[in-house]
């Protein structure tokens, strides 16, 4: 049968990071997804309302990698009020030929944080205009602050506007970002005074009421979505998804279902019959990004199995290179 090796959260951080190179394993799982027979299954979801938790698995089939994983991961947010962080879980790796469990991969949630950052800057990458140097960001937990250093990996940002329903965390979360990352970033206690002006929008909360308006929206702006990864959740009004000049999603079939598109279906600002794409199409150019600097682009991030099979098959690759985890029979 072989061997499973065991990595930990420690030793996945070491092996790694949010950088460039994530960020084009990423690009290539939405390639991939668009060019390929990727096989990915709709998400499995368990709701613990009772304990403000809910679980999402996520797997998929991707040709030419030798393996794939099945993520298992919980978000309960009312950990930080005891101490504890909002997300966790594990991915586990199994050979794409025989099924053996190659690794089971202990990250907390850790890998799903990165790849998903990841994705947000593939999404910027292709849709914000290339000078972009004024960010809006919604939220100020963790990924809130990993969608801004990812976006800086791709567009030269220079000014950030942090907003968040409770203005302490906005104003905790600027001080240790400009710190940290050499860059101006203020907390703005007006959402509309935070997006006025900004060249991209990024909106990562858990919220089932829309924050983002549609009448805020100006010419030139890039909104990557990324907090609506389930039926209830909505952070962008319906009609600014009609607004937008090119919308792409993640997969269309999740975005249908649970993501900022789907709550524009169900209120009628877009037709049912109205055609769209995906990020993957975009990378794989198979369609244009952005073609002018006054369209309004939207990337609507709802989390793909995809990218977890990509990021897990990274880090196995790595951890066989450096002699890293422990092996068990």
């Amino acid at each position: 049968m072989g061997t499973t090796t065991i990595l930990n959260e420690s030793q996945l951080r070491k092996l790694v990071r949010l950088d460039l190179e994530a960020v084009r394993c990423v690009e290539g799982a939405f390639r991939a997804l668009a060019t390929e027979k990727v096989v990915m299954p709709p998400i499995l979801r368990l709701d613990i309302p009772e304990h403000r938790g809910e679980v999402d698995v996520k797997t998929a089939y991707v040709p030419g990698l030798d393996g794939f994983a099945i993520k298992i991961s919980p978000g309960f947010f009312g950990n930080p009020e005891i101490g504890l962080a909002s997300t966790n879980g594990l991915m586990i790796l199994l050979s794409s030929k025989t099924g053996v469990v190659q690794a089971l991969l202990l990250d907390n949630g850790y890998l799903t944080d990165v790849r998903t950052a990841a994705a947000g800057a593939v999404a910027a990458k292709h849709l914000a205009r290339e000078e972009a140097s004024v960010a809006a960001v919604f939220g100020a937990g963790m990924q809130a602050r990993l969608q801004l250093k990812a976006l800086l990996l791709v567009r030269p940002i220079r000014t950030v506007r942090i907003w968040a329903r409770d203005i302490k965390k906005a104003k905790i979360a600027s001080r240790e970002l400009s710190e940290e990352l050499g860059i101006h970033v203020t907390a703005f206690a007006c959402p509309e005074e935070a997006v006025a002006g900004a060249h991209v929008i990024i909106t990562t909360t858990p919220t089932n009421r829309p924050l983002l308006k549609a009448q805020w929206l100006e010419p030139g702006q890039h909104i990557t979505a990324m907090g609506s990864d389930a039926e209830h959740k909505n952070e962008i009004e319906p009609q600014a998804v009609a607004r937008a000049d090119l919308y792409v999603a993640d997969s269309l079939a999740q975005t249908r279902h649970l993501g900022e598109l789907h709550h524009a279906l169900e209120a009628g600002a877009v037709g049912q019959d109205a055609q769209f794409f995906e990020l993957g199409h975009i990378v794989a150019n198979l369609i244009d990004g952005r073609t002018s600097d006054t369209q309004v682009t939207m990337a609507d991030l709802t989390g793909t199995g995809v990218q977890d099979t990509a990021i897990a098959n990274l880090a196995y690759a790595r951890a066989r290179e450096a002699k890293l985890g422990s092996e068990i029979n």
